[in-house]
């Protein structure tokens, strides 16, 4: 006999599989009309404003110095631009360049389903969201 319970949780975790893999299709295709990685496009839609290295990493779920490698092939494409902070000379801000943008906005408009992932939900529900998730990780 089966279990209800088991169902449910494999019910769960197919929901899961099916919106990463969406997610990802939709990026994946998004990212290859500009020849970009993935990776790279989500550094650059990071990058719509300056922001410090570490935090590109941070969202990337990725060390800074592997993310430094896709900073310099954006760089090199002209779609960001590295400049010191000018608080802390030590940090370096990546930027999108007017071109990175342009490409930016594209990328959103060809990826709703990964820009906004939980756009049907109200706050509430994406809060409820965020506090169930945290107790799966937490167990």
């Amino acid at each position: 006999m089966s279990n209800p319970q088991d169902e449910l949780t494999r019910e769960i975790v197919g929901l899961f599989a099916a919106i990463n893999r969406r997610y990802t299709q939709e990026s994946g295709a998004a990212a290859a009309t500009f020849d970009l990685t993935p990776l790279q496009a989500k550094a650059l839609l990071a990058a719509e404003e300056p922001v410090p290295t570490r935090r590109i990493a941070e969202r990337l779920h990725a060390e800074p110095s592997n993310v430094t490698v896709i900073i310099d092939r954006l760089e090199s494409r002209g779609l960001v631009e590295r400049s010191l902070d000018q608080g802390d000379r030590r940090v370096k801000r990546v930027a999108a360049t007017t071109a990175g943008r342009t490409v930016t906005a594209d990328l959103r408009a060809r990826m709703p389903f990964a820009a906004e992932p939980l756009a049907p939900l109200t706050t509430q529900q994406r809060e409820t969201l965020r506090e169930l998730l945290q107790l799966i990780l937490e167990a």
